[in-house]
């Protein structure tokens, strides 16, 4: 919600009306920092669900919480300059691959384990 609200915000700010997606350069990076998270937010939401579930409640919470961290930190870079969202994008996707990681081990774990 609080990427959303920003582009919001940005919308007003800049004098940009829906549908239009392109105006002020900081515009257009706020719109794409937003819908750039909310691209990954399905794969996020499935795999912190899976991980919690067959792996662990706590190990999966704590990469969530990182994860959104690192997001929150990818929006704040890019709003400033594109080359800031670098950092923080590699963080998230390690993230992202270290909860594909919990959640194709739940899995098998409970799976293949009597």
């Amino acid at each position: 919600a609080y990427f959303a609200l920003q582009v919001i915000y940005a919308r007003r700010k800049y004098k940009i009306s829906p549908p239009n997606t392109t105006g002020h350069p900081e515009f257009e990076r706020i719109f794409r920092a937003q819908a750039n998270c909310s691209e990954y937010f399905p794969i996020f939401i499935s795999l912190l669900w899976v991980a919690g579930i067959f792996f662990h409640q706590g190990m999966a919470a704590a990469c969530g919480l990182l994860y959104l961290y690192t997001r929150f930190k990818y929006f704040q870079g890019y709003t400033v300059a594109t080359q800031g969202r670098l950092g923080p994008l590699y963080a998230s996707a390690r993230l992202l691959w270290l909860l594909l990681g919990l959640a194709v081990a739940g899995l098998l774990a409970h799976f293949l384990l009597p």
